[in-house]
């Protein structure tokens, strides 16, 4: 019996201490359920006139470029000092004298020949005329007067040829001087006094310093937000102004300039096409800002095409290809349709869908959805075009 009762009585311990634990436990209190409503950052529709900008980028490069070539073959015998790498020169500057002795006397040549045509002239129109004397009295032959005829016109083209040696002697004189075609810059030079230079071939290569032009790529999508003329009967109206910048010494630097003209060809490889903006005498100080120098790789701002009632959002406000989502008056997401001008540069422009003080969200939402409530954070400020 004693064996039954020791089990039995382990057991009915244990559930009193059981009993005990449970009276004597701590209570747990019973919290209300939160909400998680997301937070989320707006911006206020404004819709307003903008200037759509394009962005692109070229290198420095001359209007004008030339080469330097003799015209005649002879010794260099002076040079200018502007002919060097880097030298300025204006237009009608003498930049090198070839030795002019050989044309000088070519020219005495010619003209002593031309005398004496003029003097065979001269004596045949007299013969001609005395032939002619004698023929109307009947004192002379048919055949002396067509043979002073013969002699009158071979002295007249006597002297045709003697005028135009002397001529062709005058010119070779003049162009052993190569004068400078216009105010300009040597890129490069290859020769030096005393060297021996042939006819034809190229001594310098010049450019011009008048205009300077910075050709452009952009996409053929970009078109449609400049007024370019594409075709020979559309005339560019009003220039487009452009804003070159550049890092030069160690500070930025601005320039203006016009676009002017798009080239022939769209590169069927990139679907670009090269815009050329100009500007007009780079080499010109003003104040501590350094020439739009030749060769200088520069960024360009091109100010576009004016549009009105435009709403400009970061690139972030948009989902997927044309929807934003809106938060309501009461706080409640709304998902709305609308239509894209234009993304670029980190923005979106919408030409329609939106109102005036439509609250936008731009606070990325995992799991979104039509008629959810959020909790606005703040109200972003955005940089309009």
């Amino acid at each position: 019996m004693k064996h039954l009762l020791m089990p039995l009585s382990i057991i009915t311990g244990g559930f009193a201490l059981a009993a005990l634990l449970i009276v004597t436990g701590p209570t747990l209190e019973s919290r209300p359920t939160v909400a998680n409503t997301p937070l989320v950052r707006i911006i206020e529709a404004k819709p307003q006139q903008i200037q759509l900008r394009t962005l692109a980028n070229g290198t420095v490069t001359p209007r004008t470029e030339s080469e330097l070539v003799p015209e005649v073959a002879g010794s260099i015998v002076e040079m200018s000092a502007a002919m060097v790498s880097g030298g300025f020169f204006s237009a009608g500057d003498v930049l090198v004298v070839i030795d002019p002795l050989d044309y000088e006397v070519a020219l005495e040549q010619a003209e002593a020949g031309l005398t004496r045509a003029q003097s065979s002239l001269g004596n045949a129109e007299r013969s001609y005329t005395r032939q002619q004397d004698l023929a109307i009295k009947q004192s002379t032959s048919e055949s002396q007067t067509d043979d002073a005829l013969d002699r009158l016109r071979g002295a007249e083209a006597g002297l045709r040829e003697a005028k135009a040696r002397r001529s062709k002697a005058k010119r070779d004189l003049q162009r052993t001087k190569l004068i400078a075609p216009y105010d300009g810059r040597v890129r490069s030079e290859r020769v030096d006094v005393g060297q021996f230079v042939s006819r034809g071939n190229a001594i310098a290569t010049l450019y011009a310093t008048d205009i300077a032009e910075v050709k452009l790529p952009i996409r053929d999508s970009e078109l449609a937000f400049l007024s370019l003329p594409l075709t020979a009967s559309t005339a560019l109206t009003k220039p487009l102004e452009v804003i070159f910048r550049a890092n030069f010494a160690g500070a930025e630097h601005q320039w203006q300039g016009q676009v002017v003209r798009t080239e022939g060809e769209l590169d069927p490889r990139t679907r670009m096409i090269n815009v050329v903006a100009q500007v007009r005498s780079p080499y010109a100080q003003h104040g501590n800002r350094p020439p739009l120098a030749v060769g200088l790789f520069v960024d360009a701002e091109i100010k576009g095409n004016i549009v009105d009632n435009v709403v400009t959002l970061p690139r972030v406000a948009l989902r997927g290809e044309s929807q934003v989502y809106i938060v309501d008056a009461d706080n409640r997401l709304r998902f709305r349709q609308v239509d894209i001008l234009r993304v670029a540069q980190g923005q979106v422009f919408i030409s329609a869908g939106l109102q005036a003080g439509d609250r936008v969200c731009i606070s990325a939402l995992d799991s979104a959805l039509d008629g959810m409530t959020v909790k606005v954070q703040s109200t972003v400020a955005v940089n309009s075009q």
